[in-house]
């Protein structure tokens, strides 16, 4: 069996106890990644909100969006299937969800339930129980139970945890000002908004975040402001989407931009990737390490800035990341520890305690994974430090703690490693990524054909 097949056939065993990633000379190729996982969320859950049928193309499939779309069914709402990535979703109105005879699963869904526990706040009369896997239930619900409950909702959990009971009441308006910079919660806040009678919902960030919820507001027709610190929505009458586009993951893209930074002689190009401004926060910090990434072909993408990116392997330096960036890069920060280890000096990222309140201690996870790798890294209370050394890393065996991201820097580890990289929970990618094995090792096989389009 060759190299290729046998990661392949790994990808494919995600029973196996570990899967074993293989360096590769170069990566070479066109790839276009999955729809993004923060959209499809926000897709479904305000689909179901609006006066009739919502058709969402490109629908980013997931453990986590499978998860919203069980909970919405789970709530009255029809949605049919059409092949892989195209939903519809038939609403019924912001007042139509229905109470279930049941608790509402939430399974390792982060987005999914704080969005969700806004729109429900709102249902008037009626009681709803949200309950989530022990990642989920470990995870702080009080940064959403808290602003909900000051809007006039009515709100219970076990010690701050799921399960979350919520009693829908008539909501009042708000002004908040978040204690740490959320777009889950800054959602949340948002969606409860739309049914606060009398006045505008305000929220104020301490940082700006993502602005998918306040961009698919606009589209469905709901009044929005949105300023430099903060976004205000005005109660709503109805909602309509009709149809939407998704676009491509950037958080399923970069860690294929990693690896072909990391990877001397790579050049690939990922298209049709969600470029909004509060997402891509990695481009600006692998830049500024010297990577080699240029975004063409921008267009707009069911309503969000998007593009194609190239991206050729280059030598990268240290750098600082610090609390203004980590929101636009949260999910990427994990990455950015690993092209540090590659990278010539010292790397400090801080001001991402967020990170600790993720699937995982995420601080802990990344920097334990480096050191697995024979990386000097070292956890800070608020981030984390890493040495790096140019060249290739040296390889070894990871534990993903059950959390995706890790996982995913592992396998990146694994391209750009001396010996390779075997990781445990490799499976864990299913929550945001289910095909991202699958996507590796057909690159692998291309790469191993086609060459360089240096332009």
């Amino acid at each position: 069996m060759s190299d290729t097949e046998r990661v392949k056939t790994a990808a494919l065993d995600m029973s196996a106890e570990a899967l074993f990633v293989e360096p590769v000379p170069r990566l070479i190729g066109h790839l276009a990644v999955p729809g993004d996982k923060s959209i499809s969320h926000r897709d479904v859950l305000l689909g179901a909100i609006c006066d009739g049928e919502t058709k969402v193309a490109g629908f980013g499939r997931s453990a986590d969006t499978e998860a919203t779309i069980g909970a919405v069914r789970t709530l009255g709402i029809e949605v049919y299937e059409h092949g892989h990535e195209t939903l519809r979703v038939f609403g019924k109105g912001l007042r139509g969800l229905t109470q279930p005879t049941g608790p509402i699963d939430c399974a390792n869904a982060g987005t999914l339930v704080r969005l969700v526990a806004g729109i429900l706040a709102g249902q008037e009369g009626k009681e709803f129980e949200l309950v989530g896997d022990a990642s989920l239930s470990a995870r702080p619900m009080e940064r959403i139970t808290t602003p909900l409950t000051q809007m006039g909702g009515a709100c219970e959990t076990d010690d701050g945890h799921l399960p979350l009971g919520i009693f829908g009441r008539r909501l009042r308006p708000l002004s908040y000002r978040l204690p740490v910079a959320s777009a889950q919660v800054k959602s949340a806040i948002l969606l409860a908004g739309l049914y606060a009678e009398g006045g505008e919902t305000t929220v104020v960030e301490p940082a700006p975040t993502r602005d998918h919820t306040e961009r698919m507001l606009e589209l469905a027709g709901a009044r929005v402001a949105r300023r430099s610190e903060s976004v205000t929505v005005w109660p709503a009458e109805r909602l309509s989407l009709e149809e939407v586009e998704v676009p491509g993951d950037f958080s399923s893209a970069a860690p294929f931009l990693v690896a072909a930074t990391l990877v001397p002689g790579s050049e690939l190009h990922i298209h049709g990737v969600n470029l909004n401004p509060r997402r891509t926060g990695l481009l600006d910090i692998l830049e500024r390490m010297g990577a080699r990434i240029t975004v063409y072909s921008r267009r707009l993408i069911g309503g969000e800035p998007g593009g194609d990116l190239e991206v050729e392997s280059a030598p990268l330096v240290g750098t600082s990341v610090g609390a203004a960036e980590v929101p636009l890069a949260i999910d990427e920060l994990p990455l950015v520890a690993l092209a540090a280890a590659a990278a010539r000096g010292r790397t400090v990222v801080s001001g991402a305690g967020e990170l600790r309140a993720k699937e995982t201690d995420r601080i802990e996870a990344t920097v334990d994974a480096l050191r697995a790798l024979g990386v000097r890294a070292r956890a800070r209370e608020d981030g984390f430090e890493v040495t790096g050394v140019p060249g290739r890393l040296r390889g070894g065996r990871i534990e993903s703690r059950g959390d995706h991201r890790i996982a995913m820097l592992g396998a990146v580890a694994g391209l750009a490693s001396r010996e390779g990289v075997r990781i445990a929970g490799a499976d864990a990618v299913a929550v945001s990524f289910p095909g991202f094995f699958e996507m590796l090792a057909e690159l692998r096989r291309t790469s191993a054909f086609e060459q360089p389009d240096r332009r």
